[in-house]
């Protein structure tokens, strides 16, 4: 009897024992799963030891950047298109006034405000709020459509300025916030982190409308902060508060944020916008390369170790690579010290240069490295800087009886070109003759692009005798085409 006791005791105690044991491990296995769910509601906080730049709380750089930023109204006059039924039915159809926004960043104390060309371009008005709700009238200083950059002012001093980032030091990974005014909701923050860096996404493309010239520079820094139309212009900053990028498109199928946005750096929105400020226009340097990626076969048949690097697939005659010693087969690695992987990588690091200065160019050549000294050129060939005032207030030129002066900056907002050459006074001969009057720009002359009023005579050189086709605008926005025999 007693043992059987014993032996029911023995089994209660067991059983008493694998109950306390499956408690003890079921609520220990219950509490990690919660601690997990909870920690990565809380990521931010949870990673930040690996990044001294990390923080879940990102008020100070928010507070840092939202007075910075401005809400940028523009105001466009729509013509209507001709229709030959409105006189016929005797009513009068009458122009549409269109309003967009987007957003600015203050860069200057004195009202200079970096935005993207695409929230101005071709705007007739310009408003500018700024955080504390006062609102302004802006000008446009200048634009940049190679790097959908522009700067626009207001007359007010004491105005907050962002501090300027470096773009170079931005790593993938890297916490970053969103600072503008998505859909009219101004001082709108977001956060994210810096996706890719180097990102073209032909964006910009090559577009020689109406004479404007455009070398496209895309090399975006891509992040998945949210960002969404209204946004355009706005800061990118990173979680100090340092400007490192300007928000200027997104990727998406509906039009609104989608999981990825791009900027432009820092270290390009920073040298065109020194630029425009200082000059009016890019001082904008070329090497004089034909480029592509390496890629596979490349990087074989170079002895690479790594599938990176920009080859040389020819020289522009004359240019600053062929007067530097560069040679068609070479691999371009580094421009000054900074390595370049790819295309956009050498656009970026040859856009933050000036015609004239001077860089050195690391290539791979026979097997090793070498290295150029190069001396950056404009895209008229020399190492200078580009007189854009006497292009515009001077240097007119006269031909066949027209006389040509460069465009004004109202000329090219209004008809959103750069270039072309402006009939600002016309006498009898050629010109007259065939019915082109004061106030003509000319922005092509047999498909060739016109610049400035010297491109007219380098374009008319050697063509005695020949059918000479020239097309234009006129101040009112009319498009016009005129031919004759030279």
């Amino acid at each position: 009897m007693k043992k059987n006791l014993l032996l029911v005791a023995m089994a209660f105690a067991g059983g008493v024992m694998a109950l306390g044991s499956y408690r003890i491990l079921f609520e220990s296995k219950s509490e990690a799963k919660w601690n997990d769910a909870y920690s990565n509601t809380q990521g931010t906080a949870e990673f930040a030891s690996f990044a001294p730049e990390v923080a879940g709380d990102f008020s100070m750089a928010a507070e840092r950047t939202v007075n910075s930023v401005v809400h940028v109204k523009t105001t466009t006059t729509m013509q209507p298109a001709f229709n030959p039924w409105s006189d016929f039915f005797g009513y009068q159809q009458r122009p549409q006034v269109q309003s967009a926004s987007g957003s600015g960043v203050i860069i200057s104390n004195d009202g200079f405000i970096i935005t993207n060309n695409h929230v101005v371009e071709g705007v007739e008005k310009l408003t500018v709020t700024l955080n504390n709700n006062k609102e302004y009238e802006a000008t446009i200083v200048g634009r940049d459509p190679s790097t959908d950059i522009a700067v626009i002012k207001i007359d007010e001093g004491n105005l907050p300025a962002i501090s300027w980032g470096n773009s170079d030091d931005v790593r993938i990974g890297q916490w970053v916030i969103a600072v503008g005014n998505p859909f009219d909701l101004t001082s709108t923050v977001t956060a994210g982190i810096v996706s890719a860096k180097a990102r073209n996404i032909n964006l910009l493309g090559s577009d020689n409308r109406n004479g404007e010239e455009i070398f496209p520079v895309e090399s975006f820094i891509q992040t998945d902060a949210a960002v969404n139309p209204g946004n355009s212009g706005g800061a990118l900053v990173n979680t100090k508060g340092e400007l490192i990028g300007i928000n200027t498109a997104i990727q998406s199928r509906s039009g609104a944020f989608a999981g990825y946005s791009f900027a432009v750096p820092s270290s390009i929105a920073k040298k065109v916008s020194k630029d425009i400020i200082e000059f009016g226009h890019v001082q904008r340097a070329f090497i004089g390369v034909r480029i592509e990626d390496v890629n596979q076969d490349i990087a074989k048949e170079k002895n690479l170790k790594d599938v990176a690097g920009v080859y040389v697939s020819s020289l522009s005659e004359g240019g600053a690579a062929a007067e530097s010693g560069i040679q068609a087969g070479d691999i371009i690695q580094k421009i000054d010290e900074r390595a370049v992987n790819n295309m956009p990588q050498l656009q970026e690091q040859v856009s933050r240069y000036r015609p004239g200065d001077k860089v050195k160019v690391t290539v791979w050549r026979d097997g090793k490295q070498q290295m150029v000294d190069v001396t950056l050129r404009n895209r008229s060939g020399r190492a200078e800087l580009e007189d854009f005032a006497a292009a515009s207030d001077g240097a007119q030129v006269q031909t066949l009886g027209a006389t040509f002066g460069g465009l004004s900056p109202e000329d090219q907002n209004k008809l959103r070109i750069t270039g072309g050459a402006k009939v600002v006074d016309i006498q009898p001969g050629k010109f007259k003759s065939i019915g082109l009057q004061k106030g003509f720009i000319i922005t092509r002359i047999d498909g060739q692009a016109i610049s400035s009023p010297a491109d007219v005579d380098t374009a008319l050189q050697g063509k005695a005798g020949a059918y000479i086709e020239i097309r234009g605008y006129y101040a009112n926005g009319m498009e016009a085409m005129y031919g004759f025999r030279l």
